[in-house]
C-alpha cells in the first residue's frame, strides 16, 4: 500500500464512505485533533513507568481510534458503511468514571486551581488535557450540525478529568509540590 495517494494535493480529503470535503471541513478538524490528543497519550504512555496506567492509556488510545473512525465517516449518507465503524460503548465512559473516582480517593481534596506543571510527566498529562478539551469543542461544534454519537461528547469530556486526576496522581506519587493559583489582589 503505497502512503502517499496524492489526493489531497488539492486541499481536499475523503471520508469513510466516499465523500470529499475540505481538509478545514469541520469532520476533519474534530478527527484530526482527536488524532492529536492521542498522539500526545501515546506520549504521556510512553514516559509512564506505572503498568496499569500504562494499560488504561492504551484502552484510551483504542477507544480514541474508534472515535476517529466515526467522526471519518459520512454516517449521515452512508448506511452500508455504519456497521463497519464501532460504536462507542457507554462502559468506555464508565470505565474512566471507575479510574477518575480511584485516584481522587487518593489524593487531598482540592482547595484551589493548581498550575500545571512541576514534573516533565505531569506537562504532558496537562498538554493531553487542553488537547482534549479542544477535540471536544471540534466534535461540540460538529454536533450542531450533523448526527454524531453523543457519547463521544461525554467521552471526551470525561477523558479531560481523567487526565486532569492523573496530573495530580502523577504529581502525588512523585512527590511533586502541586502550586495553587492564588490570583493577584488590586490594591
Amino acid at each position: 500500500m503505497k502512503i502517499y495517494t496524492k489526493t489531497g494535493d488539492k486541499g481536499s480529503t475523503s471520508l469513510v464512505g466516499g465523500k470529499i470535503v475540505q481538509k478545514h471541513h469541520p469532520l476533519v478538524e474534530a478527527y484530526g485533533t482527536v488524532d492529536e490528543l492521542n498522539t500526545y497519550i501515546g506520549l504521556l504512555r510512553d514516559n509512564v513507568e506505572d503498568t496499569d496506567t500504562k494499560a488504561n492509556l492504551i484502552s484510551i488510545q483504542n477507544v480514541l481510534f474508534e472515535i476517529g473512525a466515526h467522526l471519518a465517516s459520512d454516517l449521515e449518507n452512508d448506511m452500508k458503511n455504519q456497521s463497519k465503524i464501532p460504536e462507542l460503548k457507554q462502559n468506555s465512559i464508565e470505565f474512566l468514571e471507575h479510574k477518575i473516582d480511584l485516584m481522587n480517593n487518593t489524593l487531598a481534596p482540592m482547595t484551589h486551581f493548581i498550575l500545571p506543571g512541576g514534573h516533565t510527566l505531569v506537562s504532558f498529562c496537562h498538554i493531553a488535557r487542553t488537547v482534549c478539551r479542544r477535540a471536544e469543542r471540534r466534535v461540540c461544534q460538529v454536533y450542531e450540525n450533523q448526527n454524531i454519537n453523543s457519547k463521544i461528547i461525554i467521552y471526551l469530556n470525561r477523558l479531560s478529568d481523567f487526565l486532569f486526576v492523573l496530573a495530580r496522581k502523577l504529581s502525588n506519587d512523585l512527590k511533586i509540590e502541586e502550586i495553587k493559583w492564588i490570583p493577584s489582589k488590586n490594591t
